[in-house]
């Protein structure tokens, strides 16, 4: 059976020589496990019934109550990217001794939470000292993303917010909070990228300001991830509820009644109809939006009828279960042109932009007409937590389709642009859709993919799924690789895929010609048919093969 091939393909003596260094890497991982696992069972023993062996005289564990808090906080903050920031900030407001690592993760929530609600107001307040257009620009991105960030703290709470005594801990319940608390990171970084793109003074200002909140997000998202599934290890019940595939094709968090109106041939009865030509109930997208009840838990419906609406049309954090379908994703075009040369910030430059959680479209078409030469120029981005495409096209050339936090799904869409079109970083899957390179610039070349991953305990990345990766025209001849990334853990996975023969042998690029990516990245291919799939042209590239599985052939 085929195995994952990572980035770029190697000889047999390349291959042999990984194999050493894995197996002393995997020696090293699982005497770290054990480690890691002594130092925690102390904190987390205190809430599982342990069995003394009465025939050898063995003494059980030493519980969290025979520990003292500072042990206890010191072993939860010890998986933490910032261990000091970690048990300083609990410790400050912990005002019970708590050994429970369910009560320090809450605190360590209360913290994060309370430094970036106080950071949130601060683009506001630099905005009044400042008449520069693009620090403004830059700032109003800021305003946004940091009170979505906020939001998904707030989010992280209500989910602990249980009764005395009861345990929260689930499968489904730690996948959310992970999921939250990484868009929470995401957005961060993504007002720090913004003000860097606009050549921001006020970028390491603002850098300097949100470093604890930064600090405080991640200290949460490490222990959910780390020390939290440690109870499953330690016989500690937690309800199994995974979010695989059904056999409709769509993930498990699609309910029942989404399914429905996905996949009936009957078009499903809309809640106002709009179209260009008068015969609907208003005539714009935008007009529609504005009929939408805000946080509303039943599914609105908005129907587009055929044709080009020319408008930039933005879903805020308080739009939730909207669904937008049309009549074809050649028909039914939601068009527009902003773009990064004409001063327009990356993130506002969508010609579709959607925050709220539970968004659907179906058979509509996303374009920006911009042009190459305009740079970043966004079709749709989406940082809708659950959101589905099925059947839509997203057309441009740099930056395409954004998925930029939280958990969407693809499925029989096409993807066209230049580079680095499919980008972001939100748990993104990509199934049976076209991806389709056009032919960029003189002297670009074109990369698929640049994902965004910036801290390790992150549940983000791409994955391409029983895709088809070809050109729309036999124009292509610019180098054209999988991807390139964009941050220190990008991960990006091609599996089960058709790759054209217009794909660089190597596979991959750096970010930066002549730069070596860290090796904490994950790029890999699995599975894949067509001469773009083939492993025997590659050449050597000494990073290429530094953390990935490159076991075998794809």
């Amino acid at each position: 059976m085929e195995s994952f091939r990572g980035y770029g393909k190697s000889d047999l003596s390349e291959d042999q020589d990984f194999r050493r260094k894995a197996r002393k890497r995997l020696l090293i991982i699982i005497v770290s496990t054990l480690i890691l696992l002594a130092v925690i069972i102390g904190a987390v023993a205190g809430t599982v019934i342990h069995k003394t062996n009465k025939n050898s005289g063995e003494q059980p564990p030493p519980t969290s109550s025979q520990l003292s808090s500072a042990q206890s906080t010191r072993a939860v903050c010890s998986q933490t990217l910032y261990p000091q920031s970690c048990y300083s900030s609990i410790t400050a407001i912990d005002k019970s001794n708590t050994t429970d690592p369910e009560d320090l993760f809450k605190l360590s929530l209360q913290v994060a939470f309370d430094s970036l609600s106080g950071l949130s107001s601060l683009p506001e307040t630099l905005m009044k000292t400042t008449h520069d257009e693009n620090d403004n620009e830059a700032l109003e991105v800021c305003r946004t993303v940091l009170n979505d960030a906020v939001d998904d703290l707030r989010d992280s709470i209500s989910a602990m917010d249980v009764k005395s005594g009861e345990k929260v801990l689930s499968e489904k319940k730690i996948d959310d909070l992970r999921t939250w608390l990484s868009a929470a990171l995401t957005n961060q970084e993504t007002c720090l990228d913004t003000l860097e793109e606009m050549n921001s003074k006020l970028l390491e200002e603002v850098k300097s300001q949100m470093q604890n909140s930064k600090e405080y997000t991640s200290n949460s998202l490490a222990i959910v991830s780390k020390i939290l599934k440690i109870l499953e290890n330690l016989d500690i019940p937690i309800h199994r509820k995974l979010l695989g595939e059904v056999k409709s094709g769509f993930p498990r968090w699609v309910g029942r009644g989404d399914r429905r109106l996905l996949q009936v041939e009957k078009k499903p009865t809309p809640n106002v109809t709009v179209a260009g030509d008068g015969s609907g109930d208003v005539l714009t997208i935008n007009e529609a939006m504005a009929m939408v009840p805000l946080k509303s838990k039943k599914r609105f419906v908005i129907y587009v009828k055929e044709g080009e609406y020319v408008e930039n049309v933005v879903l805020s954090k308080s739009f939730w279960n909207v669904m937008v379908y049309g009549d074809g994703m050649d028909k039914s075009i939601v068009s527009g042109s902003l773009n990064k040369i004409d001063g327009v910030a990356t993130f506002n430059t969508a010609t579709l932009g959607v925050s709220g959680k539970g968004f659907m479209a179906m058979d509509m078409g996303f374009k920006n007409t911009a042009g190459g030469a305009k740079e970043q120029a966004v079709a749709m981005r989406s940082s809708s937590d659950f959101s589905v495409f099925y059947r839509c096209s997203f057309d441009a050339f740099q930056d395409t389709l954004y998925p930029h936090s939280h958990r969407q799904f693809y499925r029989d869409c096409t993807v066209t642009g230049t580079v680095d079109f499919i980008f972001g970083n939100s748990a993104v899957v990509l199934q049976n859709c076209k991806i389709m390179p056009r032919q960029p610039l003189p002297n670009q070349f074109v990369t698929i993919t640049a994902q965004g991953k910036k801290d390790p305990n992150e549940n983000s990345g791409i994955s391409i799924h029983k895709c088809d990766l070809t050109t729309p025209l036999d124009n292509l001849t610019a180098p054209t690789y999988l991807g390139r990334p964009w941050k220190d853990y990008s991960t990006t996975v091609v599996m089960e895929s058709s790759i054209g023969g217009f794909l660089h042998p190597l596979g991959w690029a750096e970010w930066v010609k002549g730069v070596e990516p860290p090796a904490s990245i994950f790029y890999a291919e699995y599975m894949n048919s067509g001469e773009g799939a083939a492993v025997e042209k590659t050449g050597g590239m000494g990073w290429l093969s530094a953390e990935v599985d490159r076991s075998s052939g794809g």
